[in-house]
């Protein structure tokens, strides 16, 4: 085994039972080391079923500050035996596997390239507390006081959070404190401590904060002044109306009055919450859903409705796996087509694709803007891995001098004026039309809103000139939104080549360090992350200049190569599609051997060293 201390770059996995009330002292384990200045990366791999399922926890330490799951575990705590072949099977060669040694267990359990730690943590609990819940609570905090000492992670700052979180709870705190030392104390007085993969205080971190996408985008969209949200709940993402019903009592309740100015709606289900979301935008509030796939798919018909009747919505479809119920609890990149196409008939909606809570905040608040000024339906493009991990991410910024884009909403005093108001007429070319809010002016500006055909003027026709007329200005307004959604993030390789790589959403955590082996390997690849569609020009020239170009996602049918072949126009053999859909999140050794096999299929580059991953 290799004893040289490998300081803050390695994984560690948590394997235990859900419900044991492991995912406290996990959270700590992660907390603990943030504390000590060096980023992690964690990830909850949790079932969407009943009390007893498997549950799995992995943080990264990470100093190079790599967002993205690794592939590979350097340490395994083993605390569900129903696991215990496949989460043994996950480490690296030369790795630790950590486990409850009271029952002892034969060598056929083992792995000889491995070291094992075993401490009889049933026994130490069942000596020390009579309570059965106590003694499944206190392992865990024993096995988080025993991994302080063997990786060296400062216990004064795990002591403070202790603090924080049992506050003017003084029973609770010496318990956990007591637990803690408990298993501090036995590491130290068995184990050469601390192990070579240890944690060293650093200050790599910076001003960067801890947060998941759904409280991100959930604050974006208070900022982006949503007043109203319906919702049906539905994981993953169920806590991101919670997270908006806590800032708006925060934020949208008066000081004085204690007057809320907000509406939150739990709906009877997903066709009504966007029922209720229409009906209050085309009130003129700003108003959106909260979803997953599921509820999108029973959303097609009123989505149909906004679009066509151009009322402004917005949507956050929080991903997960598919299809059907598919496995709630896992993340997916398999919503791209349903939403970009959602209804019956010729239809085409805007989509947002945030890497990381910080984009989620930024588009969270502008796809309000968006929505009103195009008059049209946004998703916000989040998964499960976005929402509902904690990320290290960078500090949310505002504008304090933006002011909401309501787009073309005529006035009472234009009106007045004698101004002409069709609900349907284009005026300057864009495709998008003026209009009114209800009771705008006594007599004048009014419509009546329709799914039905209609011309100009709102009143109903079937006359196809007129029909025709409707469906091409809608095509000129999603023409015109290409310049104003978020613009594709272009990189150039620092060596000429005509191959590239392309990718959108939460694959940006594992992509930016497998560009970097990538590189190493001699495999040069210019790059495009797309962050909105309709594609902008930008996506199709970037495309049409190289000769190969690598499409990654996480979905199995190639979606955003799809889109990519039906709006731009490409030509499909120089799209390689990079596919990872097992409801986990894509690690960078497994986009780095793909494209390194693929690359090599192609004669991209030759690969100069071997060992990708």
């Amino acid at each position: 085994m290799d004893v040289t201390p490998r300081y803050n770059d390695f994984v560690v996995k948590f394997a235990n039972v859900n419900g044991s009330g492991s995912a406290s002292a996990n959270g700590l384990f992660a907390r603990a080391i943030l504390r000590m200045g060096v980023p992690v990366a964690a990830r909850n791999i949790f079932p969407s079923n009943i009390q007893g399922l498997p549950t799995w926890y992995e943080v990264r330490v990470v100093e190079d500050g790599w967002r993205g799951r690794r592939g590979g575990v350097d340490l395994v705590v083993a605390m569900n035996p129903q696991t215990w072949d496949k989460d043994i099977a996950e480490l690296d060669s030369g790795g630790y596997l950590f486990y409850d040694s009271t029952r002892p267990l034969p060598p056929s359990r083992f792995r000889d390239d491995v070291t094992t730690l075993g401490i009889p943590l049933t026994a130490i609990c069942n000596a020390e507390y009579t309570d059965a819940r106590q003694r499944q609570l206190f392992k865990n905090i024993i096995y988080l006081g025993a991994l302080s000492a063997l990786l060296d992670i400062d216990p004064a700052e795990i002591e403070k959070l202790f603090g924080e979180q049992y506050k003017g709870k003084e029973t609770l705190l010496e318990s956990n404190r007591k637990a803690f030392r408990m298993g501090r104390d036995y590491a130290l007085a068995h184990f050469a401590c601390p192990l070579p993969i240890r944690v060293r205080r650093s200050n790599a971190v910076g001003e960067r904060i801890f947060i998941d996408g759904n409280s991100a985008a959930a604050l974006g969209a208070v900022y982006g002044g949503a007043t109203v949200c319906a919702w049906y709940p539905i994981t993953p993402s169920s806590s991101l109306a919670e997270a908006f019903q806590q800032y708006c009592r925060k934020y949208r309740t008066e000081p004085a009055t204690k007057k809320k100015r907000y509406a939150i709606l739990q709906a009877e289900d997903e066709l009504a919450s966007i029922g209720m979301v229409i009906g209050a935008a085309w009130n003129g509030a700003r108003a959106f859903t909260t979803t997953s796939g599921p509820g999108v798919s029973l959303m097609q018909e009123f989505l149909g409705l906004a679009y066509f009747a151009e009322v402004p919505v917005v949507l956050f479809n929080v991903q997960r796996g598919s299809p059907s119920t598919g496995m709630p609890t896992r993340t997916q990149q398999a919503d791209l087509l349903s939403c970009a196409y959602a209804s019956h008939g010729d239809t085409k909606h805007v989509m947002l694709f945030p890497e990381d809570p910080t984009e989620s905040f930024a588009m969270g608040a502008q796809a309000f803007d968006l929505a009103d000024r195009l008059q049209t339906p946004v998703f916000v493009m989040l998964d499960l891995d976005i929402g509902m991990q904690d990320w290290l991410t960078a500090p949310f910024a505002w504008d304090d001098a933006h002011r909401m884009d309501r787009g073309k909403v005529m006035t009472s005093a234009e009106l007045e004026a004698g101004r002409d108001f069709g609900r349907y007429l284009d005026v300057d070319g864009d495709g998008i039309p003026f209009r009114t809010y209800p009771g705008t002016h006594p007599t004048k500006g009014s419509f009546f809103t329709r799914g039905t055909s209609k011309d100009r003027y709102a009143r109903y026709t079937e006359e196809g000139p007129a029909y025709v007329d409707n469906m091409q200005r809608l095509l000129r307004k999603f023409e015109t939104a290409k310049a104003r959604v978020p613009a594709p993030v272009i990189t150039k390789a620092v060596k000429p080549t005509k191959s590239a790589v392309v990718w959108f959403g939460s694959t940006s955590a594992a992509m930016a360090e497998s560009l970097a082996a990538l590189e190493l390997d001699g495999i040069h690849l210019d790059q495009m992350r797309i962050r909105a569609f309709p594609f902008a020009d930008a996506v199709a020239e970037f495309i049409g200049a190289h000769e190969r170009v690598f499409v990654v996602e996480q979905n199995r049918d190639a979606q955003m190569k799809s889109l990519l072949v039906n709006e731009c126009g490409i030509d499909p053999s120089k799209l390689i599609s990079v596919l990872h859909y097992d409801g986990t999140p894509v690690t960078a050794r497994f986009i780095t051997r793909e494209i390194a096999e693929k690359a090599r299929l192609f004669n991209v580059m030759p690969l100069r060293r071997s060992g990708v991953g």
